[in-house]
């Protein structure tokens, strides 16, 4: 009792069946409070399953950033949390079917667990790495050390489910559960996703994926799908519904197509365009048009030039099932069928005013390599007595190479050039001769815009990102050597010839033997790093794959091989400068690695000397 005001307190039991009906009739008496106990502990178990929820999330955004601060890369982060997330599903799933429900002690548990699973993940991050930057196979030790952490584990929380009391049980089951469930995802899943995004693209020579370019990538061929499957619908309506002549509907599906084709090109943000068109060339009047053939996106650069152009394409592009029918309405003719076969059908599109586009390679170069020409073209031009107008294309094969359909960001350069009249005879007078000159001319023209538009920056993002997920240290390293020499690689290109041998002394990551072989893709490349860490490194990047070239164990198998030119560009040792001097003609020196003084005394002369770099020749060549 307290100032007149009586609490008097009594206990009812009542049947489960019975409980909740009796509870609403007493609530409605305004003097009587009732404290039901079982709601009030399911209130306070809810409200600390909410607040564990809260704390998942919470411990999820602090663990992204963690990583993201350790790994540098959003990919990584990405790939540890998945396995974190699915065991974390898993577990909850297997409790809710287990009927395992949640208490202050399981909670405590769940913690516990959902921590050693993050460390798992993480462990098999660094492992699946190390693996990827050395070549080594490390994920025994670290799923060695996961199963350790998995038994002491076992030992030291799963025995309690020989316990009598169940809520001791419980614990030891959650453990188990969760245990398990993180050991089984780690180890099946996440090597998967890892090979998926970097692993397998490395082993068949191809940059990892890089969500953003992923990202980009698959809407631009999404939206290239879509719209190609779109135009075809649209064409083949209207042309059986409109009612203008043929003539009038074939050039408006064609100029439709034409700006599709830029559109698309379009669609890639860090995709830039440059045509030249020293010549002016409208397309007016019909010709052969021919270009060298690197990418698959040289089809829409050449397509946006004019809307008045017939494509020679392949049977997988005329019978696609997405865009074939377009194709077929467009004009666009088979190769498949020959040439001679084709002639008088591509002689009534050039009577409508149409040039034909031929590539005269046949295929895609995979190393960005002008191929021999055939003489299809050259033998249409002949035989339909068309001019010739020569379009060579620079920087697709680096946007897009053959075989994948990632697009990197980067410069483009379409050079159009002036026409060849049939009766011009400074490329021949037939198309066999035609053929052969042609094909000389498009690669010194190739040549020379490689030379003017590959500056010292143009490969430095591919070789930067050929290094994508190896270990940070590596990656810093490599940056820091091509901000600091990336002048002097590109001056030290301009010495080493487009077909050279070389045997190449250094101490990098192998950044200078790739650079020098994207430079020029028909050099030849036999080098030793003498550490065997970054020997490691170096063999293990995809760019070996792509380009010839050769990772030796010891400079006697070097030197074993033949070279035009040795490039020196860590010190080695001096017993082997004799044997260096004495089957080679040119020799380049880092001016760091103080040798110029010990070759000159072997007959070389100095031929040039930069900053950084000397240019050694042998004094008389024709000893050699």
């Amino acid at each position: 009792m307290k100032n007149g005001f009586y609490t008097i307190s009594t206990l009812v039991k009542v049947p489960n069946g019975k409980r909740n009906p009796f509870v609403k009739r007493i609530e409605k008496q305004s003097d009587i409070v009732v404290i039901d106990r079982q709601q009030t502990n399911e209130t306070f178990l809810g409200a600390l399953k909410n607040n564990f929820e809260k704390l998942v999330s919470y411990s999820f955004i602090a663990i992204f950033f963690i990583l993201l601060l350790a790994f540098r890369r959003i990919e990584l982060v990405i790939i540890t949390m998945i396995p974190i997330a699915v065991s974390w599903i898993l577990t909850s799933g297997i409790m809710g079917m287990s009927g395992l429900q949640f208490n202050i002690i399981n909670i405590i548990v769940c913690t516990l667990i959902f921590g050693i699973g993050v460390d798992y993940s993480i462990f098999m991050t660094v492992g699946l790495q190390k693996e990827l930057t050395y070549g080594k196979s490390e994920l025994p030790t670290y799923k060695t050390s996961i199963l350790l952490s998995v038994a002491t584990t076992i030992l030291g929380i799963g025995v309690l489910i020989f316990a009598g009391h169940p809520a001791l049980k419980s614990i030891a089951l959650i453990a188990i559960i969760g245990i398990f469930s993180a050991v089984l995802i780690t180890f099946l899943l996440q090597p998967i996703v890892f090979d998926f995004v970097a692993g397998n693209r490395v082993r068949k020579g191809k940059p990892p994926y890089e969500i953003k370019r992923f990202f980009h990538s698959s809407l631009s061929f999404t939206y290239y799908g879509l719209g190609g499957f779109l135009i075809s619908i649209i064409g083949a309506i209207g042309f059986k519904v409109l009612p203008f002549p043929t003539r009038t509907k074939l050039k408006a599906f064609h100029f439709l197509f034409s700006k599709f084709s830029q559109s698309v090109l379009m669609s890639y943000p860090s995709l830039r365009r440059k045509i030249i068109n020293s010549y002016d060339e409208k397309f007016e009047k019909p010709a052969v048009i021919i270009a060298n053939h690197t990418s698959f996106l040289d089809i829409l650069a050449v397509a946006m030039l004019s809307p008045k152009i017939i494509f020679l394409v392949s049977d997988w592009v005329y019978n696609s099932p997405i865009f074939g029918k377009g194709v077929r309405l467009a004009g666009f003719y088979p190769v498949s069928n020959g040439i001679d076969n084709g002639v008088e059908h591509l002689r009534e599109k050039v009577q409508q005013g149409f040039s034909l586009m031929v590539f005269p390679e046949g295929t895609r170069s995979e190393d960005n390599n002008i191929k021999r020409f055939h003489k299809g073209a050259f033998y249409l031009a002949e035989k339909l007595n068309l001019d010739i107008i020569p379009v060579v294309i620079h920087g697709y094969s680096e946007i897009l190479p053959k075989g994948d359909f990632i697009i990197n960001g980067g410069q483009t350069t379409i050079d159009v050039l002036g026409r060849i009249a049939p009766e011009d005879a400074s490329f021949g007078t037939d198309y066999a001769e035609r053929t052969k000159k042609m094909a000389a001319f498009f690669k010194l023209h190739h040549q020379m815009m490689k030379r003017n538009l590959e500056g010292p920056e143009y490969f430095k993002k591919m070789i930067v990102n050929s290094f994508a997920y190896k270990e940070q240290k590596v990656i810093s390293d490599v940056k820091s050597d091509l901000n600091r020499h990336l002048g002097m690689y590109h001056t030290l290109n301009m010495f080493v010839p487009s077909k050279a041998r070389i045997v190449h002394f250094g101490n990098d990551y192998g950044q200078l033997d790739f650079l020098l072989a994207l430079q020029e893709p028909q050099r030849k490349i036999v080098s030793f790093i003498a550490d065997e860490g970054k020997r490691s490194v170096a063999k293990m990047n995809y760019i070996t794959k792509k380009r010839s070239i050769d990772y030796v164990e010891n400079a006697g198998a070097a030197l074993q091989s033949s070279c035009d030119i040795i490039l020196i560009s860590d010190n080695i040792d001096p017993d082997f400068i004799e044997k260096l001097a004495s089957n080679v003609h040119t020799i380049i020196l880092n001016r760091t690695t103080h040798l110029t003084d010990t070759i000159v005394n072997f007959g070389f002369e100095i031929k040039s000397e930069d900053t950084d770099l000397i240019v050694l020749k042998r004094q008389d060549e024709r000893a050699l």
